[in-house]
């Protein structure tokens, strides 16, 4: 992991600063992902992790038996109503530690209470001992992998973590807005991961190994940055945070949500691909994660699972006006252009353009 860290950052310095944050001639806003290939199960096998065992099940529940048993649970108002309300009896312990950041399945060992979580970011390990709540990430993408929502046995056993499920890969569903759903490209799977290696934590930082190398922090030191802030409760883990102009821009344009505390949430991000210095110095309100935008300098993990629904562009200069300058930032269905005018020491913004879905 240390060499693909170094990797990442001498292909991020490799252009300008100019190139890296500003638009020149008929350069677009941003350079949009391309569309990942179609993983075969060969594909899958063969990029899978090291530390993930795949046994072959004879018996199995089928992924769409599973599917459809998991909606049958609250297809009508009345058993979703039910449902969640029960949901949220059941997890209120994982709740009340995680903060409400992950959607959760639970199990109970004695004095330690399981559950697997998935955000926005993947799935975890979840884990409540002695009362100190712990998560692990598991590395494994969304876009692979899918776990059946209704486990048969504990996911938790004999110094493993264990979940049944199935390859899959991911279809586009046409629409206003459109959505990714799932089909399985193979049943009958049993995913299994040694407990000693996903709760391995090199560097003590309060993240785990695999997290760390899956969106490019370096496991073998606690404070990735050198800013003087173990990466844990640093809301910027990956680069150091400078006050100028162009990031104050950054800064405003950030996703707002409102009031709401989310710097306490360490297993929050708000993710970003941008190899925009002034992008990358920015002071956030929550947890922010970055990744390079040429696919071959992207961490393993992140060259085949989308975990970005956010974005802001480079920035275009008025040739007639050193004050005004022109942004994108744009979300999963939405997308706004920006007039942005630097004036007394602030930014003003108008909108130029844009779309809402």
């Amino acid at each position: 992991m240390r060499y693909l860290f170094f990797l990442f950052l001498i292909v991020s310095c490799s252009k300008s600063l100019e190139e890296r944050c500003f638009i020149t001639g008929d350069e677009k806003y941003f350079t949009s992902n391309e569309e990942p290939k179609a993983f075969t199960v060969k594909d899958i096998l063969e990029n899978k992790p090291d530390y993930l065992e795949i046994v072959n099940l004879k018996n199995f529940r089928s992924f769409k038996k599973d599917s459809l048993e998991a909606v049958n649970l609250y297809n009508t108002l009345e058993k979703s109503e039910k449902y969640w309300k029960d949901q949220k009896t059941l997890f209120s312990d994982f709740d009340e530690k995680f903060f409400g950041q992950f959607l959760y399945s639970k199990q109970i060992e004695g004095n330690v209470k399981y559950a697997l979580g998935k955000n926005g970011l993947g799935y975890w390990l979840l884990e409540i001992k002695n009362d100190k709540p712990s998560a692990y990430f598991l590395g494994l993408s969304f876009s692979h992998y899918q776990f059946n929502k209704l486990q048969q046995n504990p996911i938790v056993k004999d110094g493993y973590f264990q979940l049944e499920g199935s390859f899959v890969k991911i279809v586009k569903v046409p629409g206003l807005p459109g959505y990714d759903d799932y089909s399985a490209i193979e049943d009958g799977k049993l995913f299994k991961i040694k407990l000693e290696d996903l709760v391995k934590d090199s560097d003590h930082d309060g993240y785990n190994d695999i997290f760390e190398k899956s969106f490019g922090l370096n496991p073998n030191n606690k404070d990735t940055d050198g800013d003087g802030m173990v990466d844990f409760n640093d809301l910027n883990p990956m680069f150091k945070s400078e006050k100028n102009k162009f990031t104050q821009l950054y800064e405003t344009l950030l996703p707002d949500y409102g009031s709401e505390n989310l710097s306490n949430k360490n297993y929050y991000f708000e993710f970003f691909i941008s190899d925009c210095d002034y992008f990358h110095q920015i002071s956030p309100k929550y947890h922010v994660l970055f990744s390079p935008e040429d696919s071959k300098s992207k961490t393993d993990y992140l060259k085949v699972t989308d975990v970005s629904s956010h974005g802001i562009g480079k920035i275009k200069r008025n040739k007639n006006n050193p004050n005004i300058f022109y942004i994108k930032e744009w979300g999963n269905s939405s997308s706004t252009d920006y007039s942005a005018e630097y004036k007394n020491g602030k930014w003003i913004l108008e909108i130029a353009g844009g779309y809402v879905i």
